[in-house]
């Protein structure tokens, strides 16, 4: 093992140099632009707040009416709306109905905001391949990089709090919305943007009229799994100030509390399975729609 030993690695001293310049730099970006990017998500988090105070302040009996008639909308199903009620009102037995009230609209801003932000992205990568060989591995880094690592510069920029950990949230959970609006674009049949061209639409037409309509299963799918990583960092969130069903967890694990990790753990399991099986079966009947549209 010794060649180990002979790798012409950096010298120490330059080594600590460089990290010490890019920490500083670093600081100095913090300390100077630091209030100005706080008040830049001023909007955010009033909007988050905002939520955050319909879901917990609104009688539990109008949210159940309110997530059964989106679930009856989404889906057209009976069982998947009695699965959400009965699921819900589990949680709420158990005394995590506040908490699940918070995750449930963290979740709804940072998929809100994947969509305002993802979507568009997704549109101009599909039409120039350029952009796309210039994104793509900058979502493979998104993709690849440790959750905890997203952390460190939110929480140095912006503190703790409830806005950190949504442009955390944000961070780790928007690429599968960027790749499958692209992808979804990109697959639409060739065949039916010539009939559209051979009609006179414009480029701003086609877009809206034909591949947007065509590709919205894939954007669908797209949402879901953006939902789902977005569910996935919101234990690690709850380091920074997130409060919902995060942080019983990590006092669970801090203080070895079996089943209050177990129970909230089950809850976050819960709403992952509501929010997948919904948006799903809504992606379905787009597909229906589509298959309508070219039979």
């Amino acid at each position: 093992m010794d060649w180990l030993s002979k790798f012409p690695n950096m010298n120490d001293e330059a080594l600590t140099a460089l990290k010490k310049a890019i920490d500083d730099g670093f600081r100095a970006f913090t300390r100077s632009y630091g209030d100005g990017i706080e008040e830049f998500f001023e909007p955010l988090q009033y909007f988050l707040v905002q939520c955050e105070r319909f879901m917990t302040g609104t009688p539990w009996p109008i949210i159940l009416l309110l997530i059964a008639a989106i679930a009856w909308f989404a889906s057209r199903s009976w069982k998947i709306v009695l699965g959400c009620v009965a699921t819900l009102l589990l949680i709420g037995y158990f005394g995590m109905w506040a908490d699940t009230m918070r995750t449930i609209s963290m979740i709804f801003v940072c998929t809100v905001l994947a969509i305002a932000i993802g979507i568009p992205i997704g549109i101009a990568m599909s039409l120039s391949n350029r952009l796309q060989s210039i994104v793509n591995p900058v979502l493979d880094i998104m993709q690849t990089m440790p959750s905890f690592v997203y952390l460190i510069p939110v929480v140095m920029l912006l503190g703790i709090g409830k806005v950190p950990g949504l442009i955390a949230v944000v961070i780790y959970a928007i690429p599968p919305i960027i790749r499958l609006t692209n992808l979804g674009i990109r697959l639409v049949d060739k065949d039916v943007l010539e009939a559209a061209d051979a009609f006179g639409s414009s480029g701003w037409q086609r877009l809206k009229n034909v591949q947007m309509p065509l590709a919205l299963p894939t954007i669908m799918a797209g949402i879901n799994q953006t939902i789902m990583m977005a569910l996935a960092m919101v234990v690690i969130a709850s380091m920074i100030g997130v409060q919902g069903l995060g942080q019983p967890v990590l006092k669970a694990i801090a203080n070895q509390y079996f089943t209050l990790g177990v129970f909230n753990g089950f809850a976050i399991v819960g709403i992952a399975i509501i929010f997948d099986r919904v948006s799903q079966a809504y992606g379905r009947r787009l597909q229906k729609h589509r298959e309508v549209i070219h039979g």
